[in-house]
């Protein structure tokens, strides 16, 4: 596929090329934005760069507060334009994971057992889409041949889908999407 030209999935091969390009620099600058969140006092939750925004949620054990959101965006901003990040304009956002926050890593679903979340999944034969609601029964990530624990693609999480008590066990890899279900 040449410039300007679609592919199957609705974006061309210049965007798909943009896309890559920005994910690895988010990946190779990511190191040094948990460290200033860390010397914070605050995690850095996730951080994604999506349509010219960068997007950081911290987390802290007693809450981040808008102090910490401000600190942390002025640092991580001096940061950017010392390694002189995005060639164009780009907006930073900084804030909290909120109350519905997104699980991403194998630390967040780990931190979640117990919690109420609902859980997007793709059944790998057919290509639908599942989304369902429940308690996060169980985080597993199985040990490996010489017993180092395997790789987040093994893992399996194990969710009971309410209000049908049904236990629903399924890989990692079959999640497209999950976040916590606020709980009032």
């Amino acid at each position: 596929m040449g410039e300007g030209t679609t592919g199957a999935s609705g974006t061309t091969a210049a965007e798909a090329a943009t896309t890559a390009k920005t994910s690895s620099r988010l990946a190779e600058i990511r190191p040094e934005i948990e460290s200033i969140a860390e010397s914070s006092g605050c995690e850095l939750w996730h951080a994604e760069l999506k349509g010219g925004t960068l997007r950081l949620l911290l987390e802290k054990p007693d809450g981040v507060t808008l102090s910490d959101c401000e600190h942390v965006s002025k640092l991580v901003s001096a940061y950017l334009d010392v390694v002189d990040f995005g060639k164009s304009r780009y907006v930073l956002e900084v804030s909290s994971p909120g109350l519905d926050r997104p699980l991403h890593r194998a630390s967040h679903w780990e931190r979640s057992v117990g919690r109420k979340v609902r859980v997007t999944l793709e059944d790998p034969q057919t290509g639908k889409r599942r989304t369902v609601t429940g308690r996060l029964e169980a985080f597993e990530r199985p040990a490996g041949d010489s017993g180092e624990t395997a790789s987040e693609d093994d893992a399996r999480v194990v969710v009971i889908e309410e209000p049908k008590e049904e236990r629903l066990e399924v890989s990692l890899r079959d999640v497209r999407q999950a976040r916590w279900e606020i709980e009032l």
